[in-house]
């Protein structure tokens, strides 16, 4: 007997990956695709959220300044989204923080 008692890998299913290891790959997976949507929809919301702003700054007495920071920012964001939603999900989150950084620096000059 070559091996120790207390060695035992679990399970196995017919292609000899352990069960465990299976739903380990699986919760990964479904993080992964969690992180995906997550950064796809965030990006999203910014962008709707930064075109709208950009839009009633427009319309109003702003210096023109300030609705091109806030479409700039959703510009970044809308980039961001696409990155997410093809699995880019960190840099997808440095864009959204860049974006969200232009809105605010062209609130500033409001």
């Amino acid at each position: 007997m070559s091996g120790r008692a207390d060695s035992d890998t679990g399970p196995q299913t017919a292609d000899g990956e352990t069960v465990a290891g299976q739903d380990e790959a699986d919760d990964l997976m479904e993080d992964a695709r969690r992180a995906r949507w997550t950064a796809a929809a965030t990006g999203a919301a910014l962008t709707v959220a930064g075109l709208a702003a950009a839009l009633l700054r427009l319309t109003g007495s702003a210096p023109a300044l300030v609705p091109a920071a806030y479409a700039g920012g959703a510009a970044v964001c809308a980039a961001a989204a696409v990155l997410g939603s093809r699995g880019r999900t960190r840099r997808a989150l440095w864009l959204l923080v860049a974006g969200v950084m232009v809105m605010a620096l062209g609130d500033q000059f409001d």
